[in-house]
């Protein structure tokens, strides 16, 4: 931003949970994710307040094919993947526009909660290191 000020966007359940729609498939939220966001059962991966990240914006330079990009933070740990842009910054294809430019990405805490609650597969996440 022109006034060196970096704004936290980030969304949580609580909005899977408001977009909700059994009539559009992308909007569906199958019952098992649905329980444990009204229970708030997120284990260890849920933030102090006990919210459950879901995704958040960066100004990182992406361009088209960088979807399922690893987006680290300054001590080069795993935050999120990169899934998508905003539409007012593919003109950053030609040149960077740090005003306009954001990178939607999944945070590395709510893949790890699908993995290891919704999916059951906690037994993959045994097998790798994670910071606190």
């Amino acid at each position: 931003p022109k006034d060196g000020v970096h704004y936290n966007y980030y969304t949580t359940t609580k909005g899977i949970l408001e977009k909700e729609n059994p009539e559009d498939r992308e909007f569906v939220v199958p019952a098992k994710l649905k329980e444990l966001i009204e229970k708030k059962d997120y284990g260890r991966y849920a933030l102090p307040n006990g919210d459950m990240p879901v995704c958040f914006l960066s100004t990182n330079d992406i361009t088209g094919g960088n979807s399922g990009s690893p987006v680290l933070n300054g001590q080069g740990e795993l935050i999120g993947i990169n899934f998508d842009r905003n539409w007012e910054g593919v003109g950053g294809d030609i040149q960077y526009l740090p005003d306009y430019q954001r990178s939607i990405i999944v945070d590395i805490r709510y893949v790890l909660f699908v993995i290891d609650k919704y999916a059951g597969a906690g037994y993959l996440l045994n097998e790798m290191e994670f910071s606190r």
